[in-house]
């Protein structure tokens, strides 16, 4: 039996054959959004005011207002309210912001694989040592391809496990760096890019949850949610919690950041956590984050990066360091009585 798509006989009959043929042919749904509007929900998330959005995008703050506007209208639901703390996903914004960024980074991808051997442009191969980091890095890495044109930038995701490793290798030229040391090297360029606070989550119902801060002695006994266990070289970690003559505490590893917050919501530990990565969970209400009764627990990002690679790597800096998650959600710790019982 022939399909609608075979041709032949007469012309007309050609032509009908022709014109059934493509009526057959399924259409894809037309989207309404496009990558401005998922750069522009980024953005917004992360600075949590349109000023805030507005810089990092390098367009004015009524134009990200406009734009806000417009996006809300071709879906047809408001994807941030305003509240006291700034700009709040709704469920759609939330909704959208899962999907952003892995849509961003995946026609980056398809675009620099079309462009291919006749537009020649420097390559620039990027890993991160956490994967928490691409929450907010495609929206940086759309404002990179907007001021150099002439680099082709693609993320190795396969090299996270050790990309200092990966480096000396000439795997891969650039490595966002939270823990790994850098070895002392010629080839290689270290530079300081910004720092994040890790806060200490845990059910609304949990024992510690009224507490202002924490101390050392509050944790022991508690089984510390996270994604890794602290390593040796992290010592700003290391520092404040590590007690001589004492019982090393109690860590369990789960994969992924809505296991930890899962598991620390139904109280079966506290989860260790970026505060930018936790404040999203925060809203519901249902889990807390707490900060330790010293101080609040910085971790030093770094970029690092092949000598050989080292004006597209700055450049890379810069957009990144504009672009980095700076979220303080939480009261400073109170002075000191809680300090003095640890």
């Amino acid at each position: 039996m022939g399909s609608v798509c075979e041709l032949g006989g007469s012309s007309s009959n050609a032509f009908e054959s022709y014109t059934q043929c493509m009526n057959s042919i399924a259409m894809s749904p037309a989207a309404r959004l496009d990558s401005r509007d998922l750069r522009l929900v980024l953005a917004l998330a992360t600075a949590r005011t349109t000023a805030g959005a507005a810089a990092t995008l390098h367009v004015t703050q009524p134009a990200v207002s406009r734009a806000l506007l417009a996006a809300e209208d071709k879906l047809g639901v408001r994807l941030f309210e305003r509240t006291p703390r700034g700009l709040e996903p709704t469920p759609a914004g939330d909704t959208l912001l899962d999907s952003a960024p892995r849509l961003l980074t995946e026609l980056h991808e398809l675009e620099s694989r079309l462009r291919g051997p006749a537009a020649p442009a420097q390559r620039l191969r990027l890993v991160c040592e956490c994967y928490t980091a691409y929450h907010w890095m495609p929206s940086a890495l759309e404002g990179l391809r907007a001021s150099l044109p002439g680099v082709d930038l693609s993320i190795a995701i396969e090299c996270t496990r050790d990309p200092i490793a990966a480096l000396q290798a000439g795997e891969i030229d650039v490595a966002l760096i939270s823990e790994a040391p850098t070895p002392r090297s010629r080839r290689l360029v270290d530079k300081p890019l910004f720092a994040d606070e890790i806060v200490f989550v845990m059910a609304a119902s949990h024992r510690l949850a009224a507490r202002a801060s924490l101390t050392r002695a509050d944790l022991r006994g508690e089984t510390l949610l996270t994604s890794r266990v602290p390593t040796r070289d992290m010592g700003w970690y290391h520092k404040p919690l590590d007690a001589a003559r004492e019982a090393p505490l109690n860590y369990q590893v789960l994969p992924l950041t809505e296991a930890v917050i899962d598991f620390a919501r139904a109280g079966m530990g506290i989860g260790v956590l970026s505060e930018w990565v936790a404040e999203p969970h925060l809203r519901r209400g249902d889990v807390v984050a707490k900060r330790l009764a010293s101080g609040p627990l910085r971790r030093p990002w770094r970029l690092v990066w092949r000598k050989e690679v080292e004006d597209a790597a700055m450049r890379l800096w810069r957009v990144l360091e504009k672009a980095a998650p700076r979220i303080s959600t939480l009261p400073l710790a109170r002075p000191s009585r809680e300090r003095l019982r640890a």
